[in-house]
């Protein structure tokens, strides 16, 4: 730890060049706010998120998935409007100075920024308990094409990667599985401290989504909102859950189902396709490269239901609620 860091060496010394260089980013880290050029035709879409220490992660975590999770939750959002992301700022509130902390936060935070091409133009660095809030800009297509909205009775449900598996790598984080070989703790963990954003896909889904959510409070409690935008419900088959080896192994396929359907942090994308758009959708994104499954139906019947083997299954989780009791 040094305190010769003030605000503006802490910047320069961390931030400054942290991301991606773009040529439309007229004026970036450094002055009273940035300046930045959007594409013409495009709308420009925002998204800001807060992870606070002890709610969203624990002292302990390594600074680096602190970082790359700070940006990632955002991108997952921005990629659920098959928005591009293009610039970020970012407000840290530290309670102490730690170089060694810093360095190994903005490594974190840089690395996934520049994998999307995301420049960081700005934000604010101030004292206090140990809070990150992020806001990523980007842009889409006038008008816009995929929202939580835009789904009708009939359209066939999606999600993508395999849901649970960062609810189970916190809870092997937080020496919960003790029972789980290195390889699926390995896997889980990873899953859990460094989420993959469906950027891409997000993208590619605008020719072919009706709606979209991204998924970070439990896919059955996410995909019950999209229904719910969209003035529809929603039934999900127990059995098609795309479940990863390593989630069954370590807690078997009943227990694993559960995860899928009730935990948090997968920032996988969940979407509806018109029964008519499935097959182009296929063609063009193969489920197999692009990592995505059916997992059910919206209907017009409102509510989110389970069914097993045609049977209607009871869950009481409806997603995670910072304010719920």
């Amino acid at each position: 730890m040094t305190d010769a860091l003030n605000e503006r060496s802490l910047i320069e010394r961390f931030f400054k060049d942290c991301g991606a260089r773009r040529s439309d980013v007229a004026l970036g880290v450094g002055d009273d706010a940035a300046l930045i050029d959007v594409p013409p035709g495009m709308q420009l879409v925002a998204k800001t998120d807060t992870l606070v220490s002890g709610v969203h992660f624990l002292p302990h975590f390594p600074a680096a998935s602190i970082g790359h999770r700070a940006l990632a939750v955002n991108l997952s959002d921005v990629a659920a409007m098959g928005a591009e992301p293009a610039w970020a700022l970012l407000a840290l509130t530290l309670p102490k100075v730690d170089a060694a902390w810093l360095a190994e936060f903005a490594a974190g935070l840089g690395a996934l920024a520049r994998k999307h091409n995301v420049a960081l133009v700005g934000g604010d660095t101030t004292g206090g308990p140990l809070c990150i809030t992020v806001q990523v800009l980007g842009y889409a297509p006038r008008p816009p094409v995929m929202l939580r909205s835009g789904g009708k009775p009939g359209d066939v449900l999606f999600v993508s990667g395999t849901p649970g598996d960062a609810g189970a790598g916190l809870a092997v984080e937080q020496g919960q599985l003790p029972n789980a070989t290195s390889a699926a703790a390995n896997y889980l963990r990873q899953r859990f401290l460094f989420p993959t954003p469906r950027v891409e896909l997000g993208q590619r889904l605008r020719d072919f989504a009706s709606a979209c959510i991204d998924v970070s409070d439990g896919l059955l409690g996410d995909a019950t909102k999209l229904a719910d935008a969209s003035g529809c419900g929603v039934v999900i088959e127990h059995e098609k859950l795309p479940i990863s080896p390593h989630l069954t192994s370590t807690v078997g396929d009943t227990r694993a189902r559960e995860i899928a359907l009730t935990g948090g942090d997968d920032y996988e994308l969940c979407f509806a396709v018109s029964p008519s758009n499935v097959e182009k959708l296929q063609r063009a994104l193969p489920p197999a490269q692009w990592g995505y499954s059916p997992i059910g139906v919206l209907r017009a019947e409102r509510g989110g239901a389970v069914t097993r083997n045609g049977t209607v299954m009871h869950f009481s989780h409806s997603g995670f609620d910072h304010f719920a009791r």
